[in-house]
């Protein structure tokens, strides 16, 4: 799955309906100097301003922030797309746009997945969390395509399944359980090797049921 030395230090994370508590879960678990830029698209109402520094980063040791135009890029630093702008990263920064909605929706995972990987190619993991609809599916395809490495939340314990089940369809990544999901970040921001065989270990793989 990772072969030794190279560093997959850009992550993109999409969820949709069910995502608030996995997200708080997963940026809980982060280390604070995980070496590695982490950006979230979480679909969100324009009518409605949260914090995302409390909701999401109050039990977290890495920073976890909303996204602000021109941020620059940093390791050991959560940004989360605010509402009614997509995100996109760029070599060094973050632009938001408020451009017409992609899947219905805006922020949309699509527009971050495709922007990652078109600039970083290989270093893009891709992650596709719980949710509705099919946003995401063809950005982890096109992470894929880079040689970037795709992932699914596991869809049995998904909330809301169809969002991981799209991306199945469309890509074949491997479904990973939330608990087992941070440590498999580290180690690929680190750049350790991964086989196949081995990230499997430790949780059920995809069964052709849920293909």
């Amino acid at each position: 799955m990772n072969e030794e030395g190279i560093k997959r230090d850009v992550i993109v994370i999409g969820a949709s309906a069910g995502g608030v508590p996995v997200l708080q879960q997963l940026c809980a678990a982060l280390p604070a100097d995980l070496p590695a830029i982490v950006g979230v698209v979480i679909h969100r109402s324009p009518w409605y301003q949260s914090d995302v520094a409390i909701i999401y980063g109050r039990h977290a040791l890495i920073r976890v922030r909303e996204a602000k135009p021109h941020d620059l890029l940093e390791y050991g630093t959560v940004y989360f797309a605010p509402a009614a702008h997509h995100m996109l990263f760029t070599r060094t920064h973050i632009d938001l746009t408020r451009g017409a909605k992609v899947h219905f929706v805006r922020p949309a995972i699509d527009c971050l997945f495709f922007s990652a990987a078109a600039v970083f190619q290989k270093r893009v993991v891709g992650v596709l969390l719980t949710g509705e609809g099919s946003d995401g599916a063809q950005g982890l395809v096109k992470i894929k395509s880079g040689g970037g490495i795709t992932l699914v939340q596991q869809p049995r314990e998904a909330p809301h399944p169809t969002m991981p089940l799209s991306g199945i369809q469309e890509n074949r990544p491997v479904a990973v359980p939330l608990a087992v999901l941070p440590s498999m970040l580290g180690a690929l921001s680190r750049g350790e090797a991964i086989e196949a065989d081995e990230a499997s270990a430790g949780y059920e793989r995809m069964s052709p049921r849920w293909v």
